[in-house]
Parts: structure tokens; C-alpha cells; sequence
């Protein structure tokens, strides 16, 4: 049985996001019809493939509706409005389906109805300026990610907190998903230390760019990324490289002075790589438990027998080709429970749940933080000394909120047998250890699940729990190398780099969407669930735009800000200091609207988007010196109130003072400072709270859970 099997949503429009949204819904068994769908490009009919597809304005579509537990529609207020899918039309069909609507900007606020393409939603949520770390020279264009990334993070929030929804007690529950809000809080890190301290990560290049954590080494056939990030590990690289002289040179004695010394350490190991294959480098290093992997094409991983034995890809047939197309990543098994179903939660759609977290830095507290926000009592176990290290920075501050931290050795067998305890008091585990970690502590999801039937038990790791790479060592960052995705987003002419941690978060969206669905299923049917959730899975199931492409046509190539579809459609460097606007036309009326704006355009007015494609150099020419002399944030707003899609490159400190997120209560009072919020605002609102101090919990825990 599919873990969401039985569950009818309704998917309304043609919106990618709304699509995304469906199609994750789909993976997991849920019956998902599409009311005017769309199939205009490869993607959509990868996205919509195997859902049900009814017309518009039907007795067929208002009996999907009717019908449905959970009903998804993309659009602005304005335009929601005009099709007669905003609240008002669809409540009065059913009464207690949670609606879900997806927009760029929400459903309120100044920006609501401002026009917005991936393009810009990448500029106006910051993530452009963050995507591939930091930059020598400030002339390189900020960029967007490859393959309509905007449309997967916001459906992913939406599946999230749609599924959430779905729990509530509360009947009618609407929902509402900024997909701005969504990219921006993939920085959580940055977006927190703007609200507390008011400064924002600096785009030009300081010393190692964080290299010294993780970075992207030339190889004889490509590149190959690494991350002996803790002592042992660069103890270990050296010996992987040789033990090179200069191993012992007192310049890279330690982390700190690795950085301050990046530029020379960063040309002596790249003098030694060159001289080898990439596959061969990243085999060395995980031989000596260094985490690495080669810089890989997408189309590289169709072959790969990691996938293949966790037969991800699933087969879609485009026109007269049979190709292949990402499947689910959870994992799932399904068995049986011998406790009663919980009831749905009140007044939160988690209320009453459980949840024992395991999980650390990034990727699982990003989940349990969502999981905390939908009503749960989380308890966060953490080792003694320092805990979590995202206590070493603001991460925890907003990632901690309105958990309980206690305190376990598991080095110690009474702290083993404390933690197996408490699984038996709980409904969920989270963890992202290192395959084989939690069953060598007797921790395992057999073990556990035996002694609690009713425990939904979530892994969460590189390449799964099962197959001939599980057992590598991998960090999220290393795995945007390995799928592609690092090697996509760049310029033509510049180097892959590493970028910031945009999988982690993106992941955290995906297993608060998954525990969701298995307490749905639990409640239902009694069934529990094990979740084996691979995170370059994740990554490769958003890449499905270039994995497709790979197989059809031309392999992708990084294009920068240039779309194969639009034109003009990029970066332009304004008058101040790192000041970039994005600028997307998509159709020719916003092209003479933009004609109309710009003077020097007019005699090109009546261009075709194949004429505008052919003379894009000389087009941006003229809008690179119209925007050289205007500021970003005057002449974005100008152009949106003519109906161009554009946005001013924004900073972390620009979304604090941002009134449109100001007004739709993104930001949370935190001190004398602001910590940002959930990427949706939900009628049954959230669940508040300081984050634990290491610790400060354990007696209270012990004393009220296991008496």
C-alpha cells in the first residue's frame, strides 16, 4: 500500500509550482487530479505525468473538487480572483478541504500582485546573490539556479504545509505560500544574523571563501570537490595526496590557518590533482573517510548503480522515447501497528505528537523545526560538550525554536538505554547519522520499531541507507557537486564553485512533508512507516528539467542568467555598490512595456521573441547602460508597475526592512532583534518558542516522559 493512498487532492491551473506540489503528492500514492493542467513542456509533462487529468468548468471538475481533501492552486490574489479559484469560489464546493494557494509574492502584502518569474523570485529572496558563494570580482553577475527552481522550493512548501493541513482538526483551513519566502529561507543562517545583528554576508571574496570547508579541486578530466573540514579528516587528505611537503608547512597547521593562507594552500593541492582522474580522487579520499565526490553532468547518474539498486528512476515516455524520470526518494516501507491510531491534533495539526530528534546541523533540524511550529514536542538529543554545531552560529537560535534539549552520552550504555526508552514513549524519530551509526548503538529502526510498534522511524542520509554507496561520506554541499547542480550554476566562463548549503534546507522541507503524510497514514490505517530518504535523491528529483534535456537533446551547459526561452532575460549592473537588477520578459506585451520605459529600445519595438533572441547582445547592451545609472530599488518597482517582471538584487539585511514581508508578519521579534519565520502562513497559525539551551531539558524529560 502506498503511504498516501486513499488521500484525493485537487490540483488547480496550470502553475510549476502547483504542479510540483501534486506530483510530490503523487509519488507517495495520493490520487491527484489536474483541472487544466498544463503540457507545453517537457517538464510539465514529467511534473502531471500519471495524474488525472479533467477540464475546466465541468461536472467532472466540480465532483474532483467537491471531493478532494486537500485542493492546491497557483496564482496572485488579482488573478485567482478572475478565474474564480480563490477562497470564496472554492469554499462554497467543499466545505473542509485546506486550501493551498502559491504565489510569488502571497496572498497579501504591497508585492502581492507584482508579475515575478524564476529569475526574479531568485533576485527578490536573495538567493542570487548566495547561490555560488563568494565571487573575486563584483563584475560577475549574481545568478539563478538551474532548471526552475523557484517552482520545485515553492511546491515543496506548499506539499509541506498542505499535508500538515491535511492534520489539522480544524476543518477549512486555508493556506498560503510566499514562494519569495520560501527561496529566502533556504539561508536561514543568513536571514538570522541580519535579524539579530543587522549585517549581511558580504558577496566579494574574504580569504578562503570558506573553501577550508568545503571546495572544488581541477582534476585531468573535470573537477572533484572535497571537505576535510575536521582535523582528522585533513590529516587524513594529506596522506591521501602523498604527504606532500608541504603538509607540514606551519601556513596550514590549522583550520583558521588554512583560510588566511587559502589562495596558496588552494594552488599546491590543485597542482596535485590535476595529475589524476576525478572518480580516482574522490575513491581515494572516501578510502581514507575524507568526504568527497566527483563533479558529475546530470546525465552521468542515469547509470549509476547507487540509483539503479534503489530503482529511483521510473520510466515517462515523451512522444515516441521511453526515458528516464526521477522517482520518489523516501524509501518507504510500510507495516503494521498494534496501538490505537492517535486522534487528529487540536488545536495544532501536530498537537499531541511526539517526535525524538536525533538529527543535527542543517537538514533534520530544518524538519523538526517545522514539525515544532505544527504543534509537536520535539525533543532534541544532543552530546555533551558542545551539542548541535549549529550552535556555533545563529542557526540554532531559529532552528532550535520551541524544542527541549537533553543531554545523552551515547557512548555510554545507560545513555543508550535512556534513549531507547524514550523512543518507546514517542510517535516519531528523526536521525542523519552515518549509515550503520545507530545500529551499532542498538538504536535501528528494527530494534526500535520492535520495541514501539507505533514509531514512524525517519532516515535521513547522503545516498540512502541501502546500496553500494551508502556507506560514503557525505555532506549536502558535496552532493550539489556529485548530481550537477554546482557545475550548472555558473557562468560560462567562470569555474564551478561550491555555493552555499542549498540542499540541507530544501531536504528539511521535504521530511516535514514526509512525516506529515506517515502520521496521515498511521491515523488511518494503523500502517507505520520506516523512511530511508536519500538526499541526492532529493537534489536529482528538482533537477528533472536538466536530467530531462540530458536525454533528449543536448546535454545542458551552464547558461548564466540566459533562458532558452525568453528574451531579454538577465542580471544589470546598477549604480551602487554590488547593485543588480533582474529583468524577465516572457511575453511580447511585457516587451513593449519595457520598450515603452526605456527610450533607446523603441525603434525595437515590434521584435518577435525569435528576433529579440537573435539580437539579445545588443539588447542587453542598452538596458547594461540604462540601469548603470539608476538604482536598483527605484527603477525594479518601476518596471513592475508596468507589468515587467524585475527585481532588485536583495540582501539579507534588505528582506529585514522589507515592508511587504514586514506586513505579512514574516519576521519574528527576537530581543532587540527580528528571527524569520515559516515559508507559509496557515489559519491555524503556529506554535512559538526560544531555542533550548544544550541541556536544558534532560531532568524535566526524564522526569515527565519516563517518571
Amino acid at each position: 500500500m502506498a503511504l498516501l493512498e486513499g488521500l484525493r487532492c485537487v490540483q488547480l491551473g496550470k502553475g510549476l509550482a502547483a504542479a510540483v506540489c501534486g506530483r510530490l503528492l503523487a509519488d507517495v500514492g495520493a490520487s491527484v487530479a489536474c483541472i487544466d493542467p498544463d503540457f507545453s513542456t517537457t517538464l510539465a509533462i514529467h511534473l502531471n505525468h500519471g495524474k488525472a487529468v479533467v477540464a475546466n468548468d465541468t461536472a467532472a471538475s466540480r465532483e474532483a473538487l467537491a471531493g478532494a481533501a486537500l485542493i492546491v492552486c497557483e496564482g496572485s490574489p488579482a488573478r485567482l480572483r478572475a478565474e474564480r479559484r480563490d477562497a470564496d469560489a472554492l469554499r462554497p464546493i467543499n466545505l473542509t478541504a485546506p486550501l493551498v494557494f502559491i504565489s510569488p509574492f502571497g496572498q497579501s502584502g504591497p508585492r502581492a500582485e507584482e508579475p515575478a518569474t524564476d529569475l526574479t523570485l531568485s533576485f527578490a529572496s536573495g538567493i542570487a546573490r548566495l547561490l555560488t558563494g563568494q565571487v573575486d570580482d563584483l563584475a560577475e553577475p549574481p545568478i539563478r539556479p538551474i532548471g526552475e527552481q523557484s517552482a520545485f522550493i515553492g511546491g515543496l512548501a506548499a506539499a509541506c504545509a498542505g499535508m500538515h493541513a491535511v492534520l489539522s482538526a480544524s476543518p477549512g483551513a486555508v493556506v498560503d505560500v510566499s514562494i519569495q519566502e520560501a527561496l529566502a529561507t533556504l539561508a536561514m543562517t543568513e536571514l538570522a544574523r541580519a535579524g539579530l545583528t543587522g549585517r549581511s554576508w558580504e558577496r566579494k571574496r574574504v580569504a578562503d571563501g570558506n573553501g577550508a570547508t568545503v571546495t572544488i579541486l581541477p582534476a585531468r578530466d573535470g573537477y572533484t570537490a572535497i571537505s576535510p573540514r575536521e582535523d582528522r579528516q585533513w590529516a587524513s587528505w594529506l596522506v591521501a595526496m602523498g604527504s606532500p611537503d608541504w603538509g607540514s608547512d606551519p601556513r596550514f597547521a590549522t583550520k583558521p590557518d588554512r583560510a588566511a593562507n587559502w589562495d596558496a594552500l588552494h594552488a599546491l593541492m590543485s597542482a596535485w590533482s590535476r595529475q589524476h582522474d576525478k572518480q580516482w580522487i574522490a575513491d581515494t579520499a572516501q578510502a581514507a573517510h575524507v568526504p568527497s565526490f566527483p563533479l558529475r553532468e546530470p546525465a552521468e547518474q542515469l547509470g549509476s548503480p547507487q540509483l539503479a539498486h534503489r530503482q529511483f528512476f521510473r520510466p515517462l515516455t515523451i512522444g515516441e522515447r521511453t526515458i528516464k524520470a526521477p522517482g520518489s526518494p523516501f524509501g518507504l516501507t510500510l507495516a503494521s501497528s498494534t496501538r490505537a491510531a492517535a486522534p487528529p491534533g487540536e488545536p495544532l495539526p501536530l498537537s499531541g505528537i511526539r517526535v525524538l530528534d536525533f538529527s543535527w546541523v542543517i537538514a533534520g533540524p530544518t524538519a523538526t523545526r517545522y514539525l515544532a511550529a505544527m504543534g509537536a514536542e520535539i525533543i532534541k538529543v544532543e552530546a555533551p560538550g558542545r551539542g548541535d554545531p549549529g550552535r556555533a552560529s545563529e542557526l540554532h537560535t531559529v532552528l532550535g525554536q520551541g524544542k527541549r534539549s537533553v543531554v545523552l552520552d551515547l557512548k555510554q550504555p545507560e545513555a543508550v538505554a535512556t534513549a531507547r526508552a524514550l523512543a518507546t514513549k514517542c510517535d516519531v524519530l528523526i536521525e542523519n547519522f552515518a549509515t550503520g551509526v545507530m545500529d551499532r548503538l542498538g538504536l535501528g529502526a528494527e530494534t526500535l520499531q520492535r520495541a514501539n510498534s507505533d514509531l514512524i522511524y525517519v532516515s535521513a542520509s547522503g545516498l540512502g541507507r541501502t546500496g553500494p554507496e551508502a556507506r560514503a561520506v557525505a555532506y549536502g554541499t558535496l552532493l550539489q557537486c556529485y548530481t550537477g547542480f554546482a557545475g550548472l550554476n555558473r557562468h560560462p566562463d567562470v569555474a564551478p564553485r561550491v555555493g552555499f548549503a542549498w540542499l540541507d534546507p530544501m531536504c528539511g522541507l521535504m521530511l516535514g512533508f514526509i512525516v506529515a503524510a506517515a502520521l496521515w497514514r498511521r491515523r488511518r490505517t494503523g500502517l507505520v512507516a520506516r523512511v530511508d530518504f536519500s538526499m541526492m535523491e532529493a537534489m536529482l528529483w528538482t533537477m528533472a528539467e536538466p536530467l530531462l534535456a540530458a536525454q533528449l537533446g543536448t546535454p545542458p551547459q551552464p547558461v548564466g542568467n540566459r533562458s532558452s526561452v525568453h528574451a531579454p532575460h538577465g542580471a544589470y549592473r546598477c549604480a551602487g555598490n554590488d547593485d543588480w537588477i533582474g529583468v524577465a520578459v516572457t511575453n511580447d506585451t511585457e516587451w513593449r512595456s519595457l520598450c515603452a520605459t526605456v527610450p533607446e529600445l523603441v525603434p525595437l519595438v515590434e521584435l518577435d521573441v525569435r528576433e529579440r533572441a537573435a539580437r539579445r547582445d545588443a539588447i542587453d547592451r542598452v538596458l547594461g547602460a540604462w540601469f548603470r545609472s539608476r538604482d536598483a530599488r527605484c527603477a525594479a518597482p518601476t518596471l513592475s508597475r508596468a507589468g515587467v517582471p524585475s527585481s532588485a538584487l536583495a540582501t539579507s539585511v534588505d528582506l529585514v526592512e522589507s515592508p511587504h514581508l514586514r506586513e505579512r508578519g514574516f519576521w519574528d521579534a527576537h530581543g532587540t532583534g527580528v528571527l524569520p519565520g515559516l515559508p507559509w502562513r496557515a489559519s491555524f497559525g503556529r506554535a512559538t518558542g526560544a531555542a533550548p539551551e544544550l541541556g536544558a531539558d534532560t531532568e524535566a524529560v526524564m522526569r515527565e516522559v519516563l517518571g
